[in-house]
């Protein structure tokens, strides 16, 4: 884990709605350049909601997303794309009838020089061996944890500033889901500014280094994750007493 630097990204007083049904309700959230930082709650809090809106595919009531300094707001997620920012959703999106280097390559789709595409695909084979393994396998027939290695990997191969994670450990086995965190803190560690959602609460709050709680669409605790641990709401609510 790496300390923040430069403002990365800040979202403030987020409303965000699907219909007529409120999912948001003044939302803000601070991330740091190189910070790896959380989004926890329970289910149908709007965490995944949160992430939607920053890539692009949910348009916000009222509020701003600044990135870099930029609003994009309202942006389409092929533009924030652009911008730097890599959504890794729940689903993962992948072309199951597609090879595993193809849908890498579909990743890379920003990426015009050849050389740089290249060093991608060094990096991110470097990252999970057992892609390389699979190279000209197609991603349908891939396990779930392979799956969701391709899915962040796919998510590296544009070299994002930002990537936003959701739900990685997802149906996951332990072992696996070690094996996704500890990728995901090396990528940390290379520099890659990351905002974390996910329903294992202990090895979240093991791994980053500050934390958002967020109940019914309203952030109610934020702090460093040191600090998040030791809090009496969340030893009782998401770490079992």
């Amino acid at each position: 884990m790496t300390g923040a630097n430069n403002l990365l990204l800040e979202i403030k007083n987020l409303d965000v709605s699907y219909g007529f049904l409120q999912v948001l309700w003044g939302v803000s959230i601070v991330v740091g350049e190189k910070e790896f930082v959380c989004l926890i709650g329970p289910n149908g809090a709007g965490k995944s909601t949160t992430l939607r809106s920053i890539a692009g595919y949910l348009t916000p009531k009222n509020g701003a997303i600044l990135f870099a300094g930029k609003s994009i707001a309202g942006l389409d997620g092929t533009v924030i794309s652009r911008e730097g920012i890599s959504y890794i959703s729940e689903e993962l999106n992948l072309f199951t009838i597609m090879t595993v280097r193809e849908n890498l390559l579909m990743g890379a789709y920003t990426v015009r020089d050849k050389k740089q595409r290249n060093e991608r695909f060094d990096f991110v084979f470097s990252l999970f061996p057992r892609l390389k393994e699979r190279e000209g396998q197609l991603a349908g027939t891939l396990s779930g944890g392979e799956r969701k290695m391709l899915g962040i990997a796919r998510g590296m191969m544009s070299s994002p500033r930002l990537l936003l994670v959701d739900e990685p450990s997802l149906g996951l086995a332990p072992q696996m889901t070690t094996g996704v965190f500890r990728a995901l803190q090396f990528l940390n560690g290379t520099g890659v500014t990351i905002l974390l959602v996910e329903q294992n609460v202990r090895k979240t709050l093991q791994i980053t280094d500050k934390g958002y709680v967020i109940e019914k669409g309203k952030i109610v605790l934020e702090g460093n994750t040191s600090d998040l641990r030791n809090n009496e709401h969340i030893k009782k609510i998401y770490l079992g007493g």
